[in-house]
């Protein structure tokens, strides 16, 4: 399994012969070293309905005819606008022939804000994801801010990957996340949902280096990390 970060909360996973993004906010994120037109999705995992999450996904789905992956709310939101979907909910998993999802709770919000009409449409409850394939499972919390329930998935799952936030103002910051990192008990943890604006500005390795020897890595906009 390889996995390129695209900065912010973005992702792309290759395993078993697909291409999986994973809250592809690619177009508007400074830090992304790709172009929306040069990805090319075969599935899209979201873990909440704010912009900065959802990105490009209605255009990706369209031009390529991938599948959305999503909380109900959101995922029936999508389906409203063309596209081909998945619902799913916090608790629930299902396999899929790429591997399989289960989708976990995360303490945010969730929600389509349009600007012009200054309306919020409430897109259900957030989640993180846990996504296993070829033996391996990758944790990617999604917007949250630290719960005492991830002991239960640390205790539950053996997580080769977590990407948690640590931007803080809107999600965990690096006190919380390395907390989190003690009770997830993943091998590598990896820090996400930072630097893209000025609020949530942090250094990463100021993060990592409170982490268990050798569990944090930190992984550039553009690299890849094979689990």
């Amino acid at each position: 399994m390889k996995i390129t970060y695209f900065g912010h909360s973005a992702l792309q996973i290759e395993t078993n012969d697909k291409t999986i993004l994973i809250d592809p906010f690619i177009t508007g994120n400074g830090l992304s070293p790709v172009t929306a037109d040069e990805v090319k999705p075969d599935v899209i995992f979201l873990t909440h309905g704010h912009g900065d999450h959802v990105g490009d996904t209605e255009m990706l789905a369209k031009k390529h005819d991938a599948l959305v992956v999503a909380p109900f709310e959101l995922a029936t939101y999508l389906g409203f606008q063309g596209l081909r979907t998945h619902p799913m909910h916090i608790g629930g998993s299902h396999m899929f022939d790429f591997g399989q999802v289960k989708l976990t709770q995360a303490f945010h919000g969730s929600s389509i804000v349009d600007e012009e009409k200054k309306t919020i449409t409430y897109m259900g409850m957030p989640c993180g994801i846990l996504f296993t394939s070829e033996g391996k499972t990758i944790y990617h919390a999604g917007d949250t801010a630290l719960f005492s329930d991830m002991k239960v998935l640390g205790e539950l799952n053996d997580i080769d990957v977590a990407f948690l936030p640590i931007g803080d103002n809107f999600t965990m910051g690096i006190k919380d996340a390395v907390i989190a990192s003690k009770w997830l008990q993943a091998k590598t943890v990896v820090p996400i949902h930072y630097d893209t604006f000025p609020v949530i500005e942090v250094d990463p390795l100021a993060f990592v280096e409170r982490l268990e020897k050798n569990q944090g890595k930190i992984v550039k906009p553009g690299e890849k990390l094979e689990v």
